[in-house]
């Protein structure tokens, strides 16, 4: 099996090589690729992708910023793996936790596997942001009569083709309740492992807002009474 890992940027000069540098550092159980998307980055996020050398990575750069969810889908159209999973160049996810999400796959035991947050003092953005995600995720299980413990976690692995068959359109961080509406619109209940996790502040280039929380919620709402395609079957 092959492991397409996705990681969107944007202005991400402080972290983007340490992002970079810790995700080839692990040892995954299968062969891996990086997919990078610059997002139209204006500081030196390009300067620094363009002297990466290996040939496990891809750079895609685009002219400008489209958002989170239109990274992900380019990034999908030059990925070569079987699987594919989400990493932010943030660093409030680590690596390290991607060969834990490849487990279940690897054991048959699942195909599409989330990646579980626990939120702490030490881990945690403000109350309200935790607020904001437990609520988007009650809302969805609600929604969906199921019980996810984290919609809105960066870390989701699942079949490449899958992805692409969801044909998600949301361009910004919608990609998040949006793919997971989708997918509990088919029938599938991704398979949940807890993973580690820091979210970083506003002063450290924190970028979602409530504005994305209401939208979330939205998007939901929107997958839930749409009907699947003909044929989009798993």
């Amino acid at each position: 099996m092959k492991l397409s890992i996705l990681m969107p940027v944007y202005n991400e000069e402080e972290r983007v090589a340490d992002a970079v540098k810790q995700a080839l550092d692990v040892d995954y159980p299968c062969e891996v690729e990086l997919v990078v998307v610059d997002d139209g980055s204006r500081d030196g996020t390009a300067d620094i992708l363009s002297r990466l050398d290996d040939a496990r990575v891809r750079v895609v750069t685009h002219p400008r910023n489209l958002g989170k969810g239109a990274a992900i889908r380019d990034a999908v159209t030059h990925a070569t793996g079987d699987y594919m999973v989400i990493l932010d160049a943030d660093l409030e996810y680590d690596p390290q936790d991607i060969p834990r999400l490849l487990a279940p796959v690897l054991d048959e035991r699942a195909e599409v596997v989330y990646g579980n947050r626990t939120f702490g003092s030490h881990s945690s953005f403000s109350f309200w942001y935790v607020l904001g995600n437990k609520t988007v995720t009650l809302a969805a299980n609600m929604l969906y009569n199921c019980y996810l413990g984290d919609v809105e976690t960066c870390l989701k692995l699942m079949p490449l083709e899958l992805y692409r068959s969801l044909d998600v359109r949301d361009k910004g961080f919608g990609i998040e309740p949006a793919v997971t509406g989708k997918l509990l619109r088919r029938g599938v209940r991704p398979y949940e492992v807890p993973i580690s996790y820091r979210a970083r502040t506003r002063a450290e280039g924190k970028k979602i807002t409530w504005q994305d929380g209401v939208k979330a919620l939205w998007i939901l709402t929107r997958e839930r009474v749409r009907r699947p395609p003909p044929g989009a079957s798993r």
